[in-house]
């Protein structure tokens, strides 16, 4: 990949109000926060509050010079005005007006229409990756329309890298066998609850030379505090899986770890994978994070996860 990120990166998902909004001055400020935490990987979609992410970021990094940090947008879903929308509220989980729609479009003028897009809302000349973003069910549209449109962008130097980001790996896997990339972005499947990458997704992409970007490394708040959270992956947590989080943070604290330092340190180990990518509302859980990240993790800790269970042995650590 002709594109370097740094180890943490921070995703955009909360920058459109994910599950509640937040003011713009408090965007700026987590942005603001996460350039003086060294992080210079950002992550954005006009899926995350229709377009709103993808405006703040823009606007919070306007301030600093383009070279120094690499920005990634999505694309399979154009926006359409939605005359329709008027009082209404996003119907998906960001709390934003419905001012918008999206509207699948996987071939080619639909991946140009979108970049084109996000470009403008962005505020800025380029961004350096584009991923297609969770076509679960469109595999075919990608392969013939959305891929070989972003490799001739790639190859006609407009974008740095072509990636697919989606939240399972069965069909990453197939992506890449199908496919020229150079990153994908695996959302909550390389997690300690959920480790599925590892068996077909990791060795492809190590065999090829294709970065990973890890994000949903907290599954969507289960994993986010030491105490385990009520949400995993976006909806509500079954029962027997918080019990499971209650026993892996109680093998995390025996050592003196916290349950979001393994969250985070988990994934960082792996070779295959480039960067954690990590969502925050306000500039206190950027350094938060960061902070976690930087904890020393004892070996003998994921020696005790995989031998109650709770790890399965192919898990990668030192």
């Amino acid at each position: 990949m002709n594109v370097t990120v740094t180890p943490l990166g921070l995703g955009g998902a909360q920058l459109g109000n994910l599950y509640h909004a937040i003011s713009d001055k408090t965007a700026f400020e987590t942005v603001e926060r996460a350039w003086e935490e060294g992080i210079r990987y950002f992550d954005t979609a006009p899926h995350y509050g229709l377009g709103l992410s993808e405006r703040r970021l823009g606007a919070a990094l306007s301030r600093y010079p383009r070279e120094e940090f690499v920005l990634s947008s999505k694309v399979g879903r154009v926006l359409e005005p939605n005359p329709g929308g008027a009082g209404q509220r996003d119907t998906e989980i960001f709390d934003v007006p419905a001012d918008y729609r999206r509207r699948w479009d996987f071939t080619r003028e639909g991946v140009l229409r979108s970049l084109d897009d996000s470009l403008t809302r962005l505020g800025l000349d380029r961004v350096d990756i584009v991923y297609v973003h969770d076509p679960d069910d469109h595999f075919s549209d990608v392969v013939q329309g959305a891929l070989p449109a972003l490799v001739r962008l790639r190859e006609e130097g407009v974008i740095g890298a072509v990636g697919v980001g989606m939240n399972q790996t069965a069909m990453l896997a197939e992506f890449i066998r199908k496919s020229d990339l150079d990153a994908v972005m695996i959302a909550g499947r390389y997690t300690l609850l959920s480790q599925p990458a590892l068996d077909e997704l990791f060795p492809l992409c190590e065999e090829r030379g294709i970065s990973v970007m890890a994000a949903g490394v907290y599954n969507g708040g289960i994993l986010a505090t030491q105490t385990p959270g009520t949400k995993y992956d976006y909806a509500d947590a079954p029962a027997e899986l918080v019990e499971k989080t209650k026993r892996i943070a109680a093998v995390c604290a025996r050592h003196g770890v916290a349950l979001p330092q393994a969250a985070i340190a988990l994934p960082a180990m792996h070779p295959a994978v480039a960067t954690v990518v990590f969502g925050a509302e306000n500039a206190a859980q950027v350094t938060a994070n960061v902070v976690r990240s930087r904890a020393k993790i004892p070996a003998v800790m994921w020696q005790d996860l995989i031998s109650e269970g709770l790890l399965p042995p192919e898990v990668v650590f030192s």
